[in-house]
């Protein structure tokens, strides 16, 4: 499957180029994936409308939840495509199968309110019952990405509990080059270190979608905000706070505050938003 994985993704990156609308498509407002919740309101139509069925309480129900389900449907594809086109090609070849199970799904369902506007009450039942298992299939596809792969997770250190209280000793400013980020050790944490003439900004160094190397990302400038840019998939954060700019990411990167003794050592403490979550 890897050929057509690869040509799709590429695709797909092609047509929804990065800015607001892909952002939007990942979740990135909401700080969440936002395919999750969109399948759970398909898949949660199209279960209830079985349940209608197999109690033959109100086929007019019935099919306004069909309905409901499959108009979702689209929002949830693009979302979904969006997330995956952004994988890693593990986490992509259960994507795809998962993927194909829920385009059977959905024209299953979609077969189902023809029949029944057609008349065909029982043909549609049978077919709506035969999405769902299809459908459920597919959904358990999606929990192994979600649950055993990680896809969607965050996949920065929360470091707050790895970390004591107080302030810790890093490194010399004058050990760190001007203007280009390094990889530093804070015990157990790789910290992204960037020096700017007297100012040091220090983040986590995993990137929250899927651990790249934040410190060999580039710079950027966004509408006056300093930036970095994930080298593996792109995702950017604010250097000022770690807040996501562009997805896939939607998890902020994790912040360390930072001061400077008077002897030139720099010291750290996590941010305090991360002793608050």
């Amino acid at each position: 499957m890897d050929a057509p994985i690869r040509v799709l993704a590429k695709a797909v990156r092609d047509t929804i180029r990065p800015g607001p609308l892909r952002d939007v498509l990942h979740g990135v407002p909401l700080g969440k994936p936002s395919h999750p919740p969109l399948a759970n309101v398909s898949l949660g139509c199209w279960i209830s409308a079985a349940v209608l069925d197999l109690t033959r309480i109100d086929p007019r129900a019935s099919r306004l939840l069909l309905a409901v389900g499959i108009g979702n449907a689209l929002p949830t594809a693009a979302a979904g495509l969006t997330d995956w086109s952004s994988l890693h090609l593990e986490q992509q070849r259960v994507g795809f199968v998962h993927m194909m199970l829920n385009v059977t799904a959905l024209g299953l369902f979609s077969a189902s309110l023809v029949s029944r506007l057609a008349g065909n009450e029982r043909a549609g039942r049978m077919l709506c019952l035969a999405g769902v298992g299809v459908g459920s299939a597919g959904a358990y596809l999606g929990g192994h990405m979600a649950y055993r792969q990680a896809a969607g997770a965050n996949h920065a250190p929360q470091v707050a509990h790895l970390v004591p209280l107080g302030w810790h000793d890093l490194c010399a400013l004058t050990d760190l080059p001007d203007g280009r980020p390094v990889a530093r050790r804070l015990g157990y944490i790789q910290l992204f270190v960037l020096r700017r003439g007297d100012h040091v900004s220090v983040l986590a160094d995993r990137c929250p979608h899927l651990a790249g190397p934040l410190h060999q990302g580039r710079l950027v400038e966004e509408n006056g905000e300093a930036c970095v840019v994930c080298p593996w998939h792109g995702s950017t954060f604010r250097l000022g706070d770690g807040s996501v700019k562009h997805g896939p990411a939607t998890a902020p990167a994790p912040t360390f505050e930072t001061r400077i003794r008077r002897d030139g050592v720099i010291q750290v403490r996590p941010g305090l938003d991360l002793k608050l979550s």
